[in-house]
């Protein structure tokens, strides 16, 4: 959406009603992510969100500190939306039981579904990525919890020797990147034409990522000096 059929929108809107403190704050939040997912952080000023909402500049900082305090607070708007607390408590009580299968699937559909529901955020993700500003630092207070929750069961398994032995920081970062990679793709390839069921995707990508995982007779290492050998038997 363009800034000026934002600002429309956002216009229309004041017109109709008075607006209160709560109303304008998710209506900031809002036209902030749509900008923000347009043209990336640093290319986007108050001024042009203030204009898109109908509003002056300074009641974008009436009710947000700065810039800064407005893209963390539509981080911490996105966490609500997902439930993120109830979500912890999920995980957690599958990691209690030690129910692999339970708790990376719930994973895999938390972040499926949310691609779905909310491609816009994804968006604004990537242009925070690219943008060059730190903005790393306020997206890692919020998302790295998770990765060091995976982090540490996949450590405890390996330990049972459940799952096989890798860098545990490498095995949070595929439960958690294999299904983040199909929201990628759709925006950098426009790949929309992969038809399967939702629920079908994350089982299988469930399936792939645990089975990964699990220890399984040799390691990779074993089959990977395997290989050379047969190689150096045929030369």
């Amino acid at each position: 959406m363009r800034a000026q059929e934002i600002r429309s929108t956002g216009d229309r809107l004041s017109s109709r009603k008075r607006f209160t403190a709560e109303e304008r704050r998710t209506q900031l939040l809002r036209i902030a992510k749509e900008l923000f997912s347009k043209s990336g952080f640093q290319s986007t000023t108050t001024k042009a969100i203030a204009t898109a909402a109908g509003v002056s500049e300074g009641v974008i900082f009436k009710h947000f500190a700065s810039k800064e305090d407005l893209y963390a607070n539509i981080l911490d708007q996105k966490a609500d939306e997902i439930g993120i607390r109830a979500w912890g408590a999920e995980l957690s009580a599958f990691a209690g039981q030690e129910d692999d299968q339970a708790m990376v699937l719930s994973v895999v559909k938390h972040i499926l579904e949310a691609d779905r529901r909310d491609p816009q955020f994804r968006k604004l993700m990537l242009q925070a990525a690219l943008s060059g500003h730190p903005l790393h630092k306020i997206t890692a207070q919020r998302l790295m919890p998770l990765h060091r929750f995976l982090c540490s069961y996949v450590k405890k398994r390996q330990k049972q020797g459940a799952f096989q032995k890798c860098d545990p920081r490498l095995a949070a970062q595929a439960i958690i990147g294999v299904p983040s990679y199909f929201g990628l793709a759709q925006i950098l390839f426009g790949m929309d034409d992969l038809k399967i069921p939702e629920e079908q995707m994350a089982l299988s990508l469930a399936k792939l990522i645990i089975e990964g995982l699990r220890a399984s007779g040799k390691s990779f290492r074993e089959k990977g000096s395997s290989i050379s050998a047969a190689k150096k038997r045929r030369a």
